[in-house]
This record gives structure tokens, C-alpha cells and sequence, in this order.
């Protein structure tokens, strides 16, 4: 009886302070309620600012059949969710989550649970969890930027528990910089106790090989989509590659699903001005690539009818990246490195002013401080060589209003520019 006494005054005590947002205890959610989580049986506590609080009864949640699959799942970035698949599918012999396109209501998730001190990307990514989690993921992928986005899988790892969410999360960012055998013992443990080494090294190359075939169908698209002969046509045939690409199993069939997209691409009519305008993309690593992150920029600007090039990407960020010689390449503008993508942000800058293209847009997410460091340098690339530099800045927030009135004006100012150098 005593026990029974004191642990009521405990708990009436408890419920006389205000819980944290994300609360320490598991079974504990946020302050408001959400249907969402009461869906997943999460015990949500209700009542005025300052009224009684009441916990609802928190359902029974299923355990994961550990003779079933795994279910894996990784965060949405641009294209790379079909090297994502294959990795998950021919290397850790495991199921993927396939996310659907992501929607308003995935960046409204990852922002409501986050701080509003984290950047975009985190708010995109959490959200994708979340997703991830609502379809039956058993495990999430995180292997971040090399920002401070490094660190943020042990924080998203957190606030998804906090939200009552039972996963097991496998961070490769914890592993960088440790040898081979760590890779795999944490991919066994966490994923798949009976994968086969000698058979995930062999797909582990070939997965590289789908990104470097990845990357290089999409620089095509991208210096070609903005004169298509036929609307739509190389939008179809993008989606045609990339479904071929999914059904991959194998490095042959990597290798003939790039050969007969890439035939498919170069067999469409074009109709190419002479003299097109060309503009380059840079920013930072994730914003600059991920159209969910960027409105779709590059959809927008091929609309409009010019050639674009970005040079960041995963094949020359992950696989060829070569710090030392990005560097040199920009000796008279840098004398240190400033971190993450910035040495690539201003080499690629620098290039497109070099070969005459006729502006650069710098996208990053708001508060990106090696980005941030970067304007300074891309403003005296921009004075040094007379090429134009359009600065976009991303939040939760920003609207596809605002970001076309800038493209189009940016867009007009680059044609009557080019239009007097005649």
C-alpha cells in the first residue's frame, strides 16, 4: 500500500511540470496531440497549457519476426534511391522501403519534430523516417553529408524514439574512417546475420558503378532536356532508364540498362539555338542535387530552355573527389580548406566562368555556414570574370512563388546580356 501511495504522489507530481517537447521517456509524446501517433499507439498527453494531464493507453506494438526479412529504408536524395535499392536488395540481402515522391506533408513532419536551429536538410530527412517507419521499416540508412550532417543521424535516431518509433538505425557516419571488417559486422548485426561477404563486396562494386551510370545519364539530361524536339519526350525516357535501372541485379544488367538509356537519350531530336545559354549549378551537398530540397530547380531552369551542368554529384563528391587537386585548381581565390563542398563549389564556379558560361546558381540551405563562407569568394569570381552568380537560399518555409519570380528575372537579365555581346 505504501508502494502504491508514493508511486501516485510521483506521478501526480510528474504531471504538475510541463514535459519537454521531445520527451525523455520513450512512452511519453509530444504535448499536442497527433493522430498519427496515437494510431501507433503512443501514449500522447492531452489537457490545457496548464490543466491535468492524461496519458491514453498506449497500444501493444508488434515485435519484428527476426526469421522474416528486414525491412530497410533509406531518406529521399534526387535519383539515388535506385542505387539505394540495389545496395539493399543484392548486398545486405534484405527488403527496401520504397518511399513515395515526398509531399508537403513531409517536410510539415520533420519540421514539427525538430529544432528550429537544425537546417533544411535535417527537416527533410526526419520527415522521410517518418515515412519510412508509417510503411514498416525495420531499419534506416543514415550516411549524412560531411557537414555537420554527420551527426545528425544519432539526433534524428533519438527523437524518432522519443516518438515511440522501434527501429534500429544503421549510421554509417559512425563508421567512417574504420576498417572493412566494422562495416560488415555492424551491417550483420543490424541488418542480416547470413549475408554473404564475397557476394556483397562483388554488388558493393557494382552499386558504384550504377551511381557513376547514374550521374552520367543525368549530366545528359541536363545539358540536353531544355531543347526537346517533343514536349516531354526526355522526361519519358528518363523514367524508362530509371525503371530499367530498379530491375538491375547484376553489373550486366547495370551495364545494358545504361547502354540502351543512354541510345534512347542521344536517338531524341533536339532543337539547339546557336547559342544557347549555359548555366551552372553549385551549392551544398544536399540542397544543390535533391529536387525535393530544391523545388525543382532544374526542371524549372530546363523549362525555360537553357543547358545546365552541375558538377556536384555522388561520383565526383564520394567516388573521385580529390581535395588536393580541387584545391589547386583554385589557389588564386583559397588558400585553406574551408570544408564539406565548399573547395567544389567555388572549383566549379570557377570552370563554368573559365569556359564562358553565361551565370552559376548557388544553392544552400539556410544557415549554412561553409556555404555561407563560399559567397564571398564566388562574389569575386563573379567581379573577376563578369560571369552573373544568383545566391538561393532554402528553409522549410520558401515557396515556389518567390523562387520562379528570381529564375525568371535571373533568366531575362542572362538573355539581354548575351543578347549585346553579339
Amino acid at each position: 500500500m505504501a508502494r502504491d501511495d508514493a508511486e501516485d504522489a510521483r506521478r501526480s507530481a510528474g504531471n504538475r511540470s510541463e514535459p519537454s517537447r521531445f520527451a525523455a521517456r520513450r512512452d511519453i509524446g509530444p504535448l499536442h496531440t497527433d493522430r498519427g501517433q496515437e494510431a501507433r499507439g503512443v501514449r500522447v498527453v492531452v489537457g490545457g497549457e496548464r490543466g491535468p494531464f492524461k496519458l491514453l493507453p498506449q497500444k501493444k506494438r508488434t515485435k519484428r519476426d527476426r526469421h522474416a526479412r528486414t525491412r530497410v529504408a533509406f531518406f529521399r536524395y534526387s535519383y539515388y534511391d535506385i542505387a539505394f535499392k540495389f545496395f539493399v536488395e543484392q548486398v545486405l540481402d534484405a527488403d527496401f522501403v520504397t518511399l513515395p515522391p515526398a509531399t508537403k506533408r513531409t517536410i510539415e513532419l520533420g519540421s514539427r519534430h525538430s529544432s528550429d536551429f537544425v537546417c533544411a536538410p535535417f527537416k527533410h530527412i526526419l520527415g522521410d523516417y517518418i515515412e519510412a517507419l508509417e510503411l514498416g521499416a525495420d531499419v534506416l540508412v543514415q550516411f549524412a553529408g560531411p557537414c555537420r550532417l554527420g551527426y545528425y543521424g544519432e539526433l534524428q535516431q533519438s527523437i524518432l524514439r522519443d516518438l515511440g518509433y522501434e527501429f534500429d538505425m544503421l549510421n554509417f557516419a559512425m563508421l567512417t574512417g574504420k576498417p572493412l571488417t566494422e562495416y560488415i559486422s555492424t551491417c550483420k548485426k543490424k541488418v542480416n546475420p547470413d549475408v554473404s561477404v564475397p557476394h556483397g563486396a562483388r554488388n558493393m562494386l557494382a552499386v558504384f558503378k550504377m551511381i557513376e551510370n547514374l550521374d552520367e545519364a543525368n549530366d545528359y539530361y541536363l545539358a540536353n532536356a531544355g531543347f526537346e524536339a517533343v514536349p516531354g519526350s526526355f522526361d519519358r525516357a528518363r523514367a524508362a532508364y530509371f525503371d530499367a535501372m530498379r530491375l538491375a541485379a547484376c553489373e550486366r544488367d547495370i551495364a545494358e540498362a545504361h547502354r540502351a538509356g543512354m541510345e534512347a537519350y542521344r536517338a531524341l531530336p533536339t532543337n539547339r539555338p546557336g547559342r544557347v545559354l549555359r548555366v551552372g549549378i553549385v551549392g551544398e551537398y544536399f540542397t544543390a542535387a535533391d529536387p525535393s530540397s530544391n523545388l525543382d530547380l532544374e526542371r524549372k531552369l530546363l523549362g525555360m530552355g537553357v543547358e545546365l551542368h552541375r558538377m556536384l554529384n555522388m561520383t565526383n563528391r564520394n567516388l573521385r573527389y580529390n581535395e588536393k587537386n580541387l584545391r589547386a585548381s583554385i589557389s588564386d581565390y583559397v588558400t585553406y580548406d574551408m570544408g564539406p563542398t565548399s573547395s567544389m563549389t567555388i572549383a566549379a564556379a570557377l570552370k563554368y566562368a573559365q569556359e564562358g558560361f553565361d551565370g552559376v546558381v548557388h544553392l544552400k540551405s539556410a544557415g549554412c555556414t561553409p556555404e555561407v563562407d563560399c559567397m564571398p569568394v564566388l562574389q569575386r569570381i563573379s567581379r573577376n570574370t563578369g560571369m552573373p552568380v544568383l545566391y538561393l537560399s532554402y528553409d522549410s518555409q520558401t515557396s515556389d512563388t518567390g523562387l520562379d519570380t528570381r529564375l525568371e528575372a535571373f533568366y531575362d537579365m542572362l538573355a539581354m546580356k548575351k543578347e549585346r555581346t553579339r
